[in-house]
């Protein structure tokens, strides 16, 4: 997140940031952590919520999930009950497709303008958002 933090900093009128829950099978938490910070969302807490779960990990639990959603003050009863949604888990699941649609096989994983990034040092990345620019504008 730091070097996503600097890319945004260094282009806050160009550079739109959108994050894609990608759980992993092996880690047993993944998935409800991702619903969870998707329905920390739907009350304006995703990036709260999301910097929590990761303050935490590897040692994640559901008595941790709770205590997070406690500690932003989400409403327990809504956030519980869109955690369980449809809706929700329609999200999660189109963040999977996209991310095999993209060809993510790991996490994490930066496109810049659907372009797989690999160098992912900040001169790397704001040379490839330069290109795009430049790109755009001819």
């Amino acid at each position: 997140m730091p070097l996503l933090e600097q890319v945004l900093e260094n282009n806050p009128d160009t550079v739109k940031i959108v994050f894609k829950n990608m759980p992993l099978n092996f880690h047993k938490f993944a998935v409800p952590a991702a619903l969870s910070a998707l329905a920390a969302g739907e009350q304006g807490k995703f990036w709260e919520f999301h910097d929590e779960l990761f303050d935490i990990t590897p040692k994640l639990s559901p008595e941790d999930i709770n205590g997070i959603a406690t500690k932003l003050g989400l409403d327990i009863a809504r956030f519980k009950k869109d955690m369980e949604s449809d809706s929700i888990k329609q999200k999660l699941a189109k963040d999977l497709k996209d991310a095999q649609n993209a060809g993510v096989t790991g996490t994490p994983t930066i496109f810049v303008n659907g372009i797989k990034v690999k160098n992912r040092s900040v001169p790397a990345i704001q040379k490839l958002i330069d290109e795009e620019l430049a790109q755009k504008a001819k």
